[in-house]
């Protein structure tokens, strides 16, 4: 994606199995679990670059003994940072105490960041603040280890209003008004309640208070907890914690919108929420790992033991497409070949465009990420080629062995156009200035591109169009082709997310611009008034009652006419060459990703109740002139 944009999170978890000195004698390090964190975050960057945290918790220490350590940073490389600092700690402490190097029992006595369950998270800020602060894992302290609460999560909730108000009506006095704040203080009331209500029972039954904390720890049923805690949640949501006796859980919520995937064996149980991410920290096969069923938490007691319980019904399956498309590693299986279809999908409408003139083509993609679909645009113009010479052969008996080495010939032409230029940032924030350097961000290859050629360019995704604008086409445009083709292999993104992706507001989206700029040129943008009275009259009904009124005025408007508008407004600067901006079909994007079928940000289908209010909202904000998020 050429527009920069923030999206989801990732976590990171690992239960070892086996005492710390299993993983000394087998792997020569009791640092095992860490080591395993390090390459699981790391393997997750993608997701996060604003913020890392890690955290860890020991099993059967001393009264008095620090069980619980976490570390965070904002730093420019913040899983480096973090890993540095436990790095740094661990080896001050081995310096100053040579005897613990073999020890394996003194490590864990005397080393922070040792222990038997571990947390991780990368993170995107798509709500709250950018500091230290606002980085999981999050923590909820107190003496008691069974109401110790450690938190992290890849989640955005809907409905923050509402569940901070509840939070209020139980007495509480949140110190943020953040859906993970919320979230932690909601399962925390449960979890006290629960340990409160294990303890009377226990001191009924003639326990002395000393002998009740090992028996609450037996008796605590965190599927209980998180069932009354989750009841009211709306969003997209896996949400992992640690409880300080040992305990540990990973709930995934009931449309299965954020991905999450576990792997166990003898000595470990791991969680992420990427597949690629397991396999290659553990070197697995694809089939050694598995999804966490929507709706579903996995529960891990300090037995070890494992179970799935269903703690939410689970609901139509709307696993986010936008994730695959764009958000998530390209190396997952599955990804890869949604990719590559993706780009395989689209090609009929481009030699439609093309006329079918493959000679005077140029293909090409940008960004990086664009790479995979564009190996698949390529493979269908290569069965294209085979079909087209094929027939060409066989229909023509007299053909000549120079004809034949002339239609063997053709072949599509591939070149690498655009190359980012990473050393270059855009530091001046004045627009004028910045619009400058924001077009040299990308290098050219000059030279491969004749006045006669179409330069078609695969790019996965058009969100704002700003890069495209202002960058890409000017870029391109020097080049000085006959026509350029910009082909995106998402379909036009309309409306809001609310589920971890960082677009909140309507009026940045392109394709809503072109919305508007269609309904100016008809003489209808009236319309524009009274689907805000609609929005408006829609406030005081609950969430389950809300109409999404603003899929009614794209439904004025055919996909081709909108493709067409966002063409004209993003081409503005372009003086040498035509311009072409082709979408994919929501169609083709079900049939590319048949399990993902997530597309609320392009049909305005959202997968929860609460969906229908942001989009509202965010019409709203609009109208209004208002700034802030709609959700």
């Amino acid at each position: 994606m050429s527009d920069a944009l923030k999206h989801e999170c990732g976590i990171a978890h690992i239960r070892l199995l086996k005492p710390l000195e299993y993983y000394k004698k087998k792997y020569g390090t009791a640092f095992y679990g860490i080591n395993k964190m390090y390459l699981l975050m790391e393997k997750q960057h993608n997701r996060g670059q604003d913020g890392a945290g890690f955290a860890s918790i020991k099993f059967d220490v001393d009264p008095g003994e620090r069980y619980i350590s976490r570390v965070r940073s904002i730093e420019q490389q913040p899983i480096q940072d973090v890993f540095s600092k436990i790095n740094n700690r661990i080896n001050e402490v081995l310096e100053n105490n040579p005897a613990l190097k073999d020890d394996v029992s003194l490590q864990k006595k005397h080393i922070p960041y040792i222990g038997e369950v571990m947390l991780g998270h990368v993170r995107y800020g798509t709500f709250g603040k950018n500091s230290v602060e606002s980085v999981h894992p999050f923590l909820r302290q107190n003496n008691w280890k069974h109401r110790n609460l450690i938190l992290a999560g890849n989640f955005n909730m809907t409905n923050v209003k509402d569940l901070f108000n509840n939070l209020v009506e139980l007495g509480q006095h949140p110190k943020e008004y953040t859906d993970t704040i919320t979230i932690m203080e909601k399962i925390g009331h449960f979890l006290d309640a629960q340990v409160r209500k294990i303890y009377k029972d226990l001191k009924k039954e003639g326990y002395t208070k000393s002998q009740c904390s090992p028996l609450i720890t037996e008796r605590i049923k965190v599927g209980k907890i998180l069932k009354k805690s989750s009841k009211d949640w709306d969003g997209g949501y896996v949400i992992a914690g640690m409880i300080g006796h040992g305990d540990s859980f990973i709930l995934r919520d009931p449309a299965g919108i954020r991905p999450a995937f576990y792997y166990k064996d003898e000595e470990v149980i791991v969680v992420a929420s990427e597949r690629p991410a397991i396999q290659t920290a553990f070197n697995l096969k694809l089939d050694d790992i598995n999804e966490v069923p929507p709706g579903n938490a996995l529960l891990i007691n300090k037995k070890g033991e494992l179970t799935i319980k269903e703690i939410l019904k689970p609901t139509e399956r709307k696993s986010c497409s936008f994730e695959r498309i764009y958000f998530s590693r390209g190396s997952d299986a599955d990804i890869y070949k949604e990719r590559k279809e993706l780009g395989k999908l689209i090609m009929p409408t481009i030699l439609k465009e093309l006329n079918y003139d493959i000679n005077n083509s140029v293909f090409s993609y940008i960004p990086n990420t664009a790479e995979t679909s564009f190996y698949g645009m390529v493979e269908s113009v290569d069965n294209y080629l085979i079909n087209k010479k094929t027939k060409e052969i066989l229909n023509n008996k007299n053909i000549s062995k120079e004809k034949i080495i002339e239609v063997l010939s053709e072949r599509a032409r591939i070149e690498k156009i655009a190359i980012k230029d990473v050393k270059l940032r855009t530091f001046i924030t004045e627009d004028s200035s910045r619009d400058d350097l924001v077009e040299h961000v990308y290098d050219i290859t000059y030279g491969v591109i004749k006045r006669t050629d179409t330069l078609v360019i695969i790019d996965d995704s058009i969100v704002r169009g700003t890069t495209l604008k202002k960058s890409i086409l000017k870029m391109l445009d020097r080049l000085r082709p006959k026509k350029i083709i910009v082909v995106s292999s998402a379909p036009q993104i309309r409306y809001p997310d609310c589920y971890g992706i960082d677009m909140a507001n309507l009026e940045t989206l392109i394709a809503f611009k072109a919305l508007l700029a269609l309904l100016k040129d008809s003489n209808q943008y009236s319309v524009i008034d009274k689907t805000y009275k609609k929005c408006k009259d829609q406030e005081s009904l609950s969430d389950a009652e809300l109409i999404n009124y603003v899929q009614e005025v794209y439904a004025l408007f055919t996909a081709d006419e909108i493709s067409d508008k966002i063409t004209t407004l993003l081409s503005t600067d372009v003086v040498n060459s035509d311009v072409k901006i082709i979408f994919q079909s929501i169609e083709n994007l079900h049939k590319a990703c048949p399990e993902n079928l997530g597309d609320w940000y392009f049909t305005g289908n959202y997968p929860t109740n609460g969906g229908n209010r942001v989009v509202n909202n965010a019409f709203i904000n609009f109208y209004e002139g208002n700034k802030k998020r709609a959700y």
